[in-house]
């Protein structure tokens, strides 16, 4: 048992089940398997395992064929999935850690098509949602019973696998949240009406997986408030848990906030770091002081201090570091052991984890591609022939080649023209509520000094000094800068680009327009910037919304700060020209002209183009070279790191 982490690394006992720590990976989408468990996902939760984690718990799992959330879910409604569920119990159970699976049917709340066709959603009522615009079917008793005795056919499928217990999913506004919810159920039958009657769906689906599993550990996971006027509130749902806490009830109940069923509320299912680390703690607590059974709590905790801290304080009795352990599968061993300065923090970008997952591709983290890649780079291979590498750029890109290539045993100098390392996670990071996006500097820099890489500040790589170091291959990762193009009229106007105002570089006065090409978190921090300093921001995006590239909970969060902070915003807008005091836009699909006056600084967020120059003048080295990131293309951080990623693997 750690020192330092007491009662984060105290083992702890679910009904028969004894885990050895209190992390715990929760139930998330990893679309990295469709019907039936996948070798890749059986890598990566086995990753986890071997890091040190207590208890996986497996993403949702359809527990009958009406429950057709996305394309990729897995699926427990036949014992054909027996077999592949039996290979991850095995897989995981020979780490030491154990692992339960989740039980699921979304209800209305329907994320994508099968095939492109609408799918018939079912809720307990015919109730629309806001998020996904669904109308669903109300449930006809007899699919009501048939669901319910689906979720303990499911059960026994995950117990005869060689799982240690089953969550059943009544969070985030699903299927079992919406029988709960008087807003959502509004039946006249014995499954709604008083609270009694909403609460017999979930009461008969606990009794169904009783009787089908006998002494199986069940968990109830549930949003403790799920932040939206038509959701259900910390009140009814501590009325609920107290109801369901029952001896033959469930053996734990996990707290999260939010609510699928709304944009404000589904910020919560993964919340960006404008939420502040650990926050959903508080509702943890309040739930079990409520109740006899114990509480796990998952939302923003991605520090071992944090986690110690809420078991220590007896907040909850298991603490979810599902994001943590994306971005650090070791990351509870490293804590263990005390080595905190060698942990990979989560900065809670959301980009490539949540953030593919909406988007139809499978979890990953734009700081450990390895995330998801386990059969690939799960292990690094050693170096056959090990060479001199020189590493051009000290931006995440940049540093990820270079810790890479040097723990594979080549020799590597990594050389940044600045005196700080970071490239544009150091602009990033200035932006309000971004700080701890600098996070990804201080980890990649660990990285780097504990595979040996050997560092060179405020030198620039030139022809001359390649010559003079003669490396067998190099790196280049030179990275982007501002694009400027030539604008009509730019010779009257006082225009500045994002990378000055950000780094306060320029005096832009109390108006200001911004035209965003990229609408990605540049537009979108440069007008909070602004609006904040007490400028009339108006913010003009080429796009069908600001933020439009970017992860949707990062980007509907930041929306609701602009619409607070005054900032005007004009959708559909691409930059014409400017003069002395006006700003001229055209609609992108109408071509009508949008005059904006009054304008004191027209601010330029158009993107970056490659600084490629070192490329072009090394095209006489005999050596190999390798662009990567930016100077490749420009793109954002992600591509940066897995390009250096394989960069440094193929060295």
């Amino acid at each position: 048992m750690s020192d330092r982490f007491p009662n984060l690394f105290s083992p702890f006992t679910i009904r028969n089940v004894e885990v050895r720590n209190r992390i715990f990976s929760s139930g998330h989408g990893t679309l990295l398997a469709a019907g039936d468990v996948s070798d890749s996902l059986i890598a990566y939760h086995r990753a986890r395992a071997e890091g040190g984690a207590g208890l996986v718990i497996v993403e949702i799992a359809s527990v009958h064929p009406t429950a057709l959330y996305n394309a990729h879910m897995l699926k427990a409604e036949t014992d054909d999935c027996i077999p592949s569920y039996r290979r991850l119990a095995k897989a995981v159970h020979e780490t030491g850690c154990k692992i339960f699976a989740q039980l699921f049917h979304p209800g209305r709340e329907i994320l994508e098509s099968q095939d492109g066709s609408a799918t018939a959603a079912l809720a307990p009522s015919a109730v629309p949602n806001d998020r996904f615009h669904v109308m669903p079917r109300a449930m006809p008793r007899p699919l009501v019973r048939e669901v319910v005795a689906g979720y303990g056919d499911a059960a026994r499928r995950f117990k005869e696998a060689g799982l240690d217990g089953a969550e059943i999913v009544a969070s985030h506004g699903y299927l079992r949240s919406q029988f709960l919810n008087p807003h959502t159920n509004i039946r006249e039958d014995e499954y709604g009406g008083d609270f009694k009657r909403r609460l017999r769906f979930v009461e008969e689906v606990v009794a169904d997986i009783r009787a089908k599993t006998g002494d199986f550990a069940i968990g109830l996971r549930i949003s403790a408030d799920e932040r939206d006027r038509g959701g259900l509130s910390d009140t009814h749902v501590l009325a609920i848990c107290e109801a369901l806490d029952t001896p033959d009830g469930v053996d734990y109940m996990s707290v999260v906030a939010g609510t699928s069923a709304s944009l404000g509320g589904s910020l919560h299912i993964a919340p960006p770091m404008l939420y502040e680390a650990g926050y959903t703690a508080p509702y943890a607590a309040a739930v079990r002081a409520r109740v006899s059974k114990p509480v796990f709590v998952a939302g923003r905790i991605n520090d071992p201090r944090i986690a110690e801290q809420v078991i220590a304080t007896g907040q909850a009795d298991m603490c979810a570091m599902t994001r943590a352990m994306i971005c650090d599968p070791a990351m509870a061993g490293k804590a263990q052991a005390g080595r905190l300065d060698d942990i990979r923090a989560c900065i809670a970008c959301n980009q490539a984890c949540i953030g593919h997952v909406l988007t139809g591709y499978s979890v990953s983290c734009i700081q450990h591609p390895e995330s998801r890649r386990e059969l690939e780079f799960g292990t690094l291979r050693p170096a056959a022939t090990p060479r001199r590498v020189l590493v051009a750029g000290g931006g995440p890109g940049g540093m990820k080649a270079a810790a890479v290539a040097a723990a594979r045993g080549h020799e590597v100098t990594l050389y940044e023209r600045a005196g700080q390392l970071g490239g544009q996670a150091l602009l990033a990071q200035l932006l309000p509520g971004r700080a701890e996006f600098g996070g990804i500097v201080t980890n990649l820099t660990r990285e780097m000094e504990l595979a040996g890489v050997e560092v060179v500040r405020n030198t620039a790589v030139t022809a001359g000094l390649v010559a003079r170091e003669a490396p067998d291959a190099i790196v280049l990762a030179t990275g982007a800068v501002p694009y400027r193009p030539t604008i009509e009229g730019e010779e009257e106007a006082h225009i500045v680009d994002a990378w000055q105002v950000i780094r306060g570089e320029a005096n832009v006065g109390a108006s200001v327009a911004i035209a965003d090409w990229r609408c990605d978190w540049v537009g979108l921090g440069l007008a909070e910037k602004l609006a904040r300093d007490g400028c009339r921001v108006r913010l003009y995006a080429n796009g069908n919304m600001p933020g439009q590239t970017i992860q949707q909970y990062v980007r509907d969060r930041w929306l609701g700060e602009l619409h607070k902070l005054g900032v005007e915003i004009t959708p559909l807008a691409r930059l014409y020209g400017a003069d002395g005091d006006t700003a001229y836009f055209e609609h992108t699909t109408s071509g009508e002209p949008i005059v904006c006056e009054g304008v004191e600084t027209l601010v330029l967020a158009l993107g970056h183009q490659a600084d490629n120059d070192l490329e072009q003048a090394l095209a006489d080295f005999e050596g190999e070279t390798i662009p990567i990131g930016d100077c490749l293309a420009p793109r954002t951080a992600e591509e940066a790191v897995l390009e250096g990623l394989r960069a440094g693997a193929a060295l």
